[in-house]
């Protein structure tokens, strides 16, 4: 089942973020876009390549107005640890949430719940919380940061230009669609 247009699940839980553990909640996500990233477990192998990537473009979705959370179904202590221990984890300075019950694993429906571990599952929400962007990928298969920042972009741009669409693999700055009967047959 779609997660588009829903809501994202309630939740409180632990993260490491910047040296510190701290309570996160559905109620601090509210008001701003956020992206969650969900990986299967700390010290693998695709997962810090993923993490690393988003912390390649933290910057420029910090000025986008977005903040990012990962999460796995690890806790807040393991995440510290692969933080203290990898090069890759130690760049990050997004919040590190940790999902040891799986209740936000769960509400965004990418458990695998024989392994209890999450899917690569990727949400963009908009600042009232609700779920405009969802990509899941299977484990073996690691995703791009760059194409997801495209996207926040586009999802921005629909979000503050009632009527028009992006066309597929938009950038920035180009042409929109305004869908109208005049189109249909055009494209």
């Amino acid at each position: 089942m779609s997660m588009i247009n829903k809501s994202i699940p309630e939740f409180t839980a632990e993260a490491f973020h910047k040296g510190e553990f701290k309570t996160i909640t559905t109620a601090d996500v509210i008001g701003k876009w956020s992206i969650f990233l969900f990986y299967p477990a700390d010290f693998t192998f695709v997962c810090p390549t993923e993490l690393e990537d988003m912390e390649n473009f933290y910057e420029e979705l910090q000025q986008l107005g977005v903040e990012v959370y990962s999460v796995s179904t690890d806790t807040h202590f393991v995440h510290k640890a692969w933080h203290d221990t990898s090069d890759a984890i130690g760049k990050i300075n997004y919040p590190m949430i940790g999902d040891p019950t799986g209740v936000i694993t769960r509400g965004f429906d990418v458990m695998i719940e024989e392994d209890a571990l999450a899917l690569r599952g990727t949400f963009l929400a908009n600042p009232d919380g609700i779920i405009k962007v969802s990509e899941v990928h299977d484990l073996g298969i690691g995703r791009s940061a760059k194409d997801m920042v495209r996207k926040v972009k586009a999802a921005q741009y629909v979000a503050n230009h009632d009527g028009e669409v992006c066309p597929a693999a938009w950038e920035e700055g180009q042409e929109t669609l305004i869908p109208s009967l005049d189109l249909v047959g055009k494209i």
